[in-house]
């Protein structure tokens, strides 16, 4: 059982439960231990987005990590796959990662990259929890030498925005493109315009004033008619809105029209086919990514193939079966022959370079896909609750899945970082599966209620 880390690591309200500077401390001794035990290199990454409470989870990590001998290296603000880039570049032997994404601002959260750069396992999370409920490491204490030390990596911006810029054509520029970025108020304000902008673009910039409480504030990939409206508003080529860490990203072509990760992976999946660039003609998403996707898939002599929801499981069927692409509905893009996470600059990147491949506007590439109509809702409840739990739910999803047939489907599930129940219906008629997505939520709230 699972005490701490979700699916997305360790994800709560600041200050309090699990979030605490006492846990993250003791999340930080096992994280060293934990890398004490396999590698002979001690040195770990410690990065963050832009929230406040960032500060005390950082020094809290800190002093756990070098309480127990390993030293440490300070990134400070940096998008979630930076870290991951610089944990790999730096040879550390771990990186960690400070940031509840897209969650408001009084939430925080921390993830942890193994020392080749993807999301450490779920059996290695288990071992963290072990150690810190057990009490295994109380009489480990090194003393006087043996104390890690910390210091801090001035260039890590930097580094990382020359990653990002190599991976794009070098025979590729974008002189002729004008951008609309919104960063969030996130960790991606002091790289992400630097990137398109030192490759020759003119960027329009949203969300680049981080106060520690603004992050996502209506603005970013939360909120991507923000940037819609400031793109039709200057006449920009296209929008890019990315999460408050950085590893997803939404999108709007030139008509402000906004398009999902769907539609951004259907245009990067066709044109890595074209190419005989795509591995296995495969394209890896989860349950949640529109029948459409998988109809383009087949069209274009490819296949789609689906996991639960959560990048870290489109990342591991990836690499277990030699995959080179994958992403999330929700923006996450995952690259394999650039980084080990989704990245939101990246992502938009190579979204660019197909466009200027194809010389075609994104509402030209966009239209190559036909979505099927989905309805997508939040049910907040008072605490995290399976949805196995909620009396009758799956008797009813079956009644109306079966009314649907094979034009159809319904998916509910939990969220893994918020009290959440989180129902997703797709069908031939918006009318109609709006009214049952309706009548699932209405039941949902009732059986919680009443259970609460």
């Amino acid at each position: 059982m699972r005490r701490l880390f979700g699916t997305d690591g360790v994800r709560g309200v600041a200050n309090l439960y699990p979030m605490t500077t006492e846990i993250a401390m003791q999340i930080g001794r096992g994280i060293a231990l934990l890398v004490r035990q396999k590698h002979h290199r001690h040195r770990i990454v410690i990065g963050k987005d832009t929230r406040l409470s960032g500060y005390m989870i950082e020094n809290a990590l800190a002093a756990g990590i070098c309480s127990m001998g390993v030293d440490i290296l300070l990134v400070g603000p940096l998008p979630t796959p930076g870290i991951a880039f610089i944990t790999t570049s730096m040879r550390a032997d771990a990186g960690v990662v400070i940031s509840a994404s897209h969650n408001p601002f009084a939430d925080n959260g921390i993830k942890i990259f193994a020392a080749d750069g993807y999301k450490l396992p779920d059996a290695e999370e288990l071992a963290i929890e072990d150690l810190i409920f057990s009490q295994k490491m109380a009489t480990l204490r090194p003393t006087a030498e043996e104390v890690g030390r910390a210091s801090r990596l001035e260039d890590a911006r930097g580094r990382y925005i020359v990653f990002l810029k190599n991976t794009f054509p070098a025979d590729y520029s974008l002189d002729d493109f004008h951008i609309v970025l919104d960063c969030a108020h996130g960790a991606g304000y002091g790289v992400a315009p630097h990137v398109f902008s030192e490759l020759g673009a003119k960027v329009t910039t949203i969300g680049v004033e981080p106060d520690g409480t603004n992050i996502n504030r209506d603005c970013g990939a939360l909120c991507p008619e923000v940037m819609a409206a400031k793109v039709r508003e200057v006449g920009a080529d296209i929008g890019i809105a990315l999460d408050g860490d950085g590893d997803r990203l939404m999108v709007a072509d030139e008509r402000g029209t906004v398009l999902d990760g769907d539609q951004v992976m259907a245009i990067c999946a066709g044109d890595l086919l074209a190419r005989k660039k795509l591995r296995k003609k495969t394209l890896v998403a989860t349950v949640m990514s529109n029948l459409g996707l998988e109809h383009f898939m087949r069209a274009k002599g490819g296949r789609l193939e689906r996991t639960q929801v959560g990048d870290r499981y489109v990342v591991e069927r990836m690499r277990i079966k030699g995959y080179n692409f994958g992403g999330e509905q929700s923006g996450h893009l995952i690259f394999l022959d650039h980084n080990t996470t989704g990245d939101g600059i990246l992502a938009a990147l190579r979204l660019l370079a197909v466009m200027i491949r194809e010389n075609k506007r994104l509402s030209e590439l966009a239209g190559e896909m036909t979505a099927i109509p989905q309805v997508l809702r939040n049910v907040r409840i008072s605490r995290q609750l399976p949805v196995a739990r909620i009396s009758g739910l799956k008797q009813l999803a079956a009644g109306l899945e079966a009314e649907l047939g094979r034009e159809g489907r319904i998916l509910i599930r939990a969220s893994g970082t918020e009290p959440l129940i989180r129902v997703m219906v797709e069908g031939p008629d918006q009318q109609w599966i709006e009214t049952i997505a309706t009548e699932l939520c209405e039941h949902i709230q009732r059986q919680t209620a009443a259970a609460a």
